[in-house]
């Protein structure tokens, strides 16, 4: 039993082994019957791309550029007392998580790189360890914290200037923030004196917020007469989603599309909705949540492109129209949707399609179509672009 896989096929619980990277490389029988997943269909995917767990408050668990991995490589345990794990079927079950390092004498002798072993619980536990102290931030959709592996509700924190003062630095992370400017923003009625105190006591509050969930080092720091937020010391979404965007991009230019479309897909599983949606009438993060969308809408293009490179036509056919959900009036989807259409066998689709790209800018812009989505149509009525010809490339890279 040297061997990880052999250790996870013999414990009775639900359990599964992971290397270095997050990927899965043993699936005992008990995660099958638990989640459906036989061995082979799981087997060198992420963890979070296999469980796509949430806590109870809904932030979620599992997430590329995970912190968690950092644990198993410095020897320490994890484990959550309770989270949602997604099954085959689509169906969510309750479970608690808890883990084992494997052995530094098994590990140097194991092909498979395995370096931790993840247990699966259906009834409630409270493990005895805990995940790294740092927190975790869920910027995308509805704002989220978690701490030692447990959402933060801070939906009821008593002072919602606390919130507001993180999100604040959070949108400027990386520079330190006057005391004035924040003042501004959270009182913009009051005056410097009562603005100062009121600071004070907002601050300290959030300090003690995040001391009682578990974290143990400041996250906000004082910097002279400004405030800073320690980027070091929390894991955001937004920063790992650019990281991957990044680094899809460079390996797309190398010509290794199998691999940034994996990049891609990690930044397009933590995009659960624009940046702050929370606070839709806030000018101080609204050109981050701009640019944030637009790094989106240019990532789906590449993530389509990504597919289409492997002959995935119906999976680009999908991110087009995730694409357009989220901007109707992007023609550059439009156009990319009729030409995937048409060479996965869907022309009458793309004919369609095209209709409803032309009632869509009407309703919206009072605009026909551009010049170039109206080529693209007449090409696909005169059978220029089919299921068996490579027209994609005629697209511009214009994502406008």
């Amino acid at each position: 039993m040297s061997n990880p896989a052999n250790l996870v096929d013999f414990v009775s619980d639900p359990a599964f082994a992971l290397d270095g990277n997050l990927h899965v490389v043993a699936w005992n029988k008990g995660a099958q019957s638990l989640m459906g997943y036989s061995s082979s269909e799981v087997i060198n995917r992420t963890c979070y791309e296999v469980l796509q767990a949430i806590l109870p408050g809904g932030e979620p668990l599992c997430t590329p550029g995970c912190k968690r991995v950092e644990c198993f490589r410095q020897g320490q345990l994890f484990g959550v007392p309770s989270c949602k794990v997604r099954c085959k079927d689509g169906q969510f079950i309750a479970v608690s998580l808890s883990s084992m390092i494997v052995p530094p004498e098994i590990r140097s002798n194991s092909k498979d790189g395995a370096i931790a072993i993840v247990f699966l619980h259906q009834h409630q536990m409270q493990p005895a360890c805990s995940i790294l102290q740092s927190l975790q931030v869920f910027s995308f959709g509805h704002f989220g914290l978690v701490a030692e592996g447990r959402g933060l509700n801070v939906d009821e924190w008593k002072r919602k200037q606390a919130l507001t003062l993180l999100k604040y630095l959070i949108t400027c992370r990386g520079h330190a923030v006057p005391r004035e400017r924040l003042m501004e923003c959270l009182w913009p009625e009051g005056d410097e004196h009562h603005g100062r105190d009121r600071l004070k006591v907002t601050l300290y509050y959030l300090r003690n917020q995040l001391r009682e969930a578990g974290i143990a080092d400041e996250v906000v720091e004082t910097v002279g007469h400004a405030y800073l937020l320690r980027g070091d010391k929390i894991w955001l979404d937004a920063d790992v989603f650019e990281l991957s965007i990044f680094e899809g991009t460079s390996l797309m230019e190398q010509g290794n599309w199998d691999e940034a479309m994996h990049c891609f897909e990690d930044a397009h599983r933590l995009y659960r909705g624009d940046y702050l949606e929370d606070e839709p009438y806030e000018d101080w993060c609204a050109e981050e949540r701009e640019r944030l969308r637009e790094l989106y809408l240019n990532m789906l293009a590449k993530l389509a492109q990504c597919y289409v490179e492997g002959g995935g036509f119906f999976k680009a056919v999908q991110v087009c129209r995730s694409a357009l959900t989220c901007e109707p009036c992007r023609e550059y989807f439009h156009r990319m949707l009729m030409v995937y259409l048409t060479q996965s066998g869907q022309r009458d689709q793309a004919i369609t399609h095209y209709k409803d790209c032309q009632r869509i800018l009407k309703q919206e812009l009072g605009v026909e179509p551009m010049t170039e989505t109206q080529k693209i149509y007449q090409q696909i009525l005169e059978h220029e672009i089919t299921a068996d010809t490579g027209h994609t490339a005629t697209l511009q890279w214009n994502t406008k």
